[in-house]
């Protein structure tokens, strides 16, 4: 087992690497540069060429992208991920609250979810072709077809029109005040989670409706064992394996894919970021936050694999 997981944390690392170089360089390929875009907008209109040049030197930008590749590299060995472009500020303070925000959410709206997808999935499948199955199905498609923003702006306004109170719309770390931390992100949680749990609701039925059709499982019925043994000693084990994969890969994705939904709940997280360093052309934080939610998505896969091992030996094995 020990072998296993030391061979899955060293591969997280050319995996790191070629991530790295991979978002360097199509940043580089992209037409325009952070000193284009601050003329292009109030900031620095009426700068002539000469001065453009000089902005671009000060920035680094004038030197051999093998070199500049280097630099960066150095400085991540170091973990220092630098000063954005546009602000000049650390990259590490831009992050610091935003990263907070975005995995308390994604954090919550993932709980939300696998609460309400394993038991419901399970319980479809167990009931399959009756009317709780249909109504878990009506259920789940529902929230497949409604997008997690559109039910935020819902939830707002019910709670206007009917309690004449919305959340909070200034953001509160947990440390700061738990309650009003937690009266504020619940909302956009449950709104994303519901979403979520659409998807990890469908694969754990149909995983499960899978599993029990296997051949051990009506071996074990005919021994008359407990259904409840069956499922939690065999059945369930089995049939997480897909639906651990579906969680774990949203969970990742949370992390920075909620820009309109963190609109609408006015926070100020690692989606609109992504969005602004974009627009700027702000190559250090954008590398930075890639950097950041691939690192999320390595680590996730590498807790995958390790549950992969665990609920099933054969995979350590092979």
């Amino acid at each position: 087992m020990w072998q296993y997981i030391l061979k899955r944390f060293l591969l997280m690392f050319p995996t790191l690497i070629g991530v790295a170089a991979i978002i360097f360089l199509l940043l580089r390929v992209i037409p325009g540069d952070v000193v284009e875009a601050k003329y292009m907008s109030g900031e620095g209109q009426g700068m002539s060429n000469q001065v453009m040049a000089v902005e671009r030197a000060k920035l680094g930008l004038d030197k051999p992208v093998w070199q500049q590749f280097g630099m960066w590299v150095w400085r991540l060995l170091h973990f220092d991920l630098g000063v954005s472009m546009w602000t000049g500020s650390p990259i590490t303070e831009e992050i610091k609250l935003r990263f907070a925000l975005s995995l308390q959410v994604a954090l919550m709206a993932t709980v939300v979810a696998t609460v309400l997808a394993i038991p419901l999935g399970i319980i479809a499948a167990l009931k399959q072709d009756t009317w709780v199955d249909y109504a878990v199905r009506v259920f789940s498609i529902a929230g497949l077809a409604m997008p997690s923003f559109w039910l935020g702006i819902l939830m707002i306004l019910g709670f206007l029109i009917i309690f004449k109170w919305v959340p909070p719309m200034v953001y509160t770390p947990f440390w700061v005040d738990p309650w009003q931390n937690m009266v504020q992100l619940i909302w956009p949680a449950l709104a994303v989670g519901y979403r979520y749990s659409a998807v990890a609701t469908r694969m754990t039925r149909s995983s499960m409706l899978e599993v029990l059709r296997e051949d051990y499982i009506r071996t074990a019925r005919a021994k008359g064992l407990w259904l409840k043994l069956i499922l939690v000693r065999h059945a369930l084990k089995n049939a997480m394996l897909p639906v651990v994969t579906v969680i774990g890969l949203e969970f990742a994705f949370l992390l920075g894919g909620l820009v309109v939904t963190e609109q609408v709940f006015n926070l100020n997280g690692l989606g609109l970021l992504f969005v602004q360093a974009i627009a700027r052309r702000d190559y250090t934080l954008t590398q930075a936050l890639v950097l950041l939610v691939a690192s999320v998505f390595i680590f996730v896969n590498f807790v995958m694999d390790i549950m992969y091992a665990w609920l099933d030996p054969r995979i350590r094995h092979s």
